[in-house]
């Protein structure tokens, strides 16, 4: 167990943007959220049932890690929410990436070299998992893109840097100040009751 109310995660979704017709998250379907817990030192996913059980886990946290989350996720995760999602307390490494370089940079080119290696694969086959019934398959997915922010977020925390390669396949530094969460920056209300 750990002092750390921090989460990290990554969803997955049952559609695409081809599916729906536009290139806007809100009008896909979430199929699983997959989440690291720093409190228990655990993985654990959340299908589109269960997130009701995931709402006041998040709320607790002194703080949300992801890639895109803005972008992406929580645009998805907003439809279930009833509370506003996008004031949560939030590390998006890839907002922190633009900030820095002025441009976004794919999840998978940070981690091969920051970590040495990358994602298992791309949202695409993890929309397939989904629609062939694959759970597993889909959930192990999810949580190893879990795993690879979370050690880019750690190596961010360690070093105050990481890598990417850019066009031309050298590898540049990323300066990241990021400073662990404290405990107390937890918001203090159930925000999913929509008081």
């Amino acid at each position: 167990m750990s002092d750390r109310t921090e989460i990290v995660l990554d969803i997955e979704t049952q559609n695409t943007f081809q599916d729906v017709g536009a290139y806007k998250a809100s009008l896909l379907k979430i199929s699983v959220v997959g989440v690291y817990f720093y409190e228990t030192d655990t993985f654990e996913s959340f299908l589109e049932a269960d997130l009701p059980k995931l709402w006041p886990r998040l709320e607790r946290s002194s703080r949300i890690i992801g890639y895109n989350l803005f972008g992406f996720d929580y645009p998805c995760m907003q439809t279930y929410y009833t509370g506003n999602i996008m004031s949560l307390p939030t590390v998006d490494l890839l907002l922190e990436i633009e900030k820095r370089l002025g441009f976004r940079i794919k999840l998978d080119t940070v981690a091969q070299a920051t970590l040495g290696m990358g994602k298992s694969g791309d949202g695409l086959q993890a929309v397939r998992f989904w629609k062939e019934g694959k759970i597993d398959e889909l959930k192990d997915y999810c949580l190893q893109d879990v795993r690879v922010t979370r050690d880019i977020y750690e190596k961010a925390l360690a070093e105050k840097q990481i890598q990417y390669f850019d066009r031309l396949g050298q590898k540049q530094n990323i300066t990241m100040p990021i400073a662990p969460a404290e405990a107390q920056e937890a918001p203090k209300i159930n925000l999913s009751l929509g008081l």
